[in-house]
């Protein structure tokens, strides 16, 4: 005998921007699936490859070690995902879908390709849609903030000027917190195949130089507001489907 499938799906969750073990340690034990490390020299968050590397060791079976790239070498790329077991890429700058696949070694490594959703009502014109299309070989689409740089700077973008149906796993970044993270959920997973959440500033520690110094207490409290987030949406398809 068969079952359904659950109408909903867990949320995923990537804690980005990790510089240190004990935080590294404290994202894996709040629940997180996945782990980010910037290897973007520019960023107050960046880690050389060697240091992501030894950071992601930590990681236990089934947590995904993300590099987060920014234009970066496709040979550089190469190396730094044989030097990490198991890691994901995430391209987050100008890269077409041509050099995305050449870094991945023509499909043989997954990747996450970052869009950058426009602030405000210009977020509407953003063909989410078509760049899922052009993307079709990633294995997510990322949804961060269009700020000078690259990286969302904390800031949110619209989310319900999204489109309605896109063909896609999306991961939602960019100004996400503890605070917000349910009404993005609720906003985003009814438009996509799937959603996972990405967080970064907002579950570091207050303060200025603290880029990459991760509040434990912010961590949990994120993850909380997610699994809150997944009962709320599981009881709204339930009440739908009644």
């Amino acid at each position: 005998m068969t079952t359904a499938p659950p109408t909903t799906q867990r949320t995923r969750i990537k804690i980005c921007g990790l510089t240190r073990e004990q935080d590294v340690d404290a994202a894996v034990a709040a629940g997180a699936d996945a782990i980010g490390f910037v290897l973007y020299a520019r960023s107050p968050r960046y880690v050389t490859p060697k240091r992501a590397a030894e950071l992601a060791r930590r990681l236990p079976p089934f947590v995904t070690p993300v590099l987060l790239f920014v234009n970066e070498t496709t040979e550089n790329i190469i190396a730094a995902y044989a030097s990490t077991a198991g890691a994901t890429a995430q391209f987050h700058g100008e890269e077409t879908p041509e050099q995305c696949w050449q870094a991945a070694q023509s499909g043989a490594r997954p990747y996450v390709r970052a869009a950058r959703i426009p602030l405000g009502d210009t977020g509407g014109g953003f063909d989410l849609v078509k760049f899922a299309l052009d993307y079709s070989q990633a294995q997510a689409i990322l949804l961060d903030a269009h700020v000078p740089g690259y990286g969302g700077g904390g800031q949110t973008f619209n989310w319900s000027l999204l489109p309605p149906n896109v063909n896609a796993h999306l991961v939602l970044s960019g100004g996400l917190s503890a605070a917000n993270v349910t009404a993005g959920i609720l906003q985003v997973r009814p438009r996509c195949k799937s959603l996972a959440v990405d967080v970064s500033s907002g579950v570091e520690v207050s303060g200025p130089g603290n880029k990459g110094i991760k509040d434990f207490e912010k961590i949990n409290q994120f993850v909380a507001a997610v699994r809150a987030a997944d009962k709320q949406f599981e009881y709204l398809a339930g009440q739908t489907e009644s």
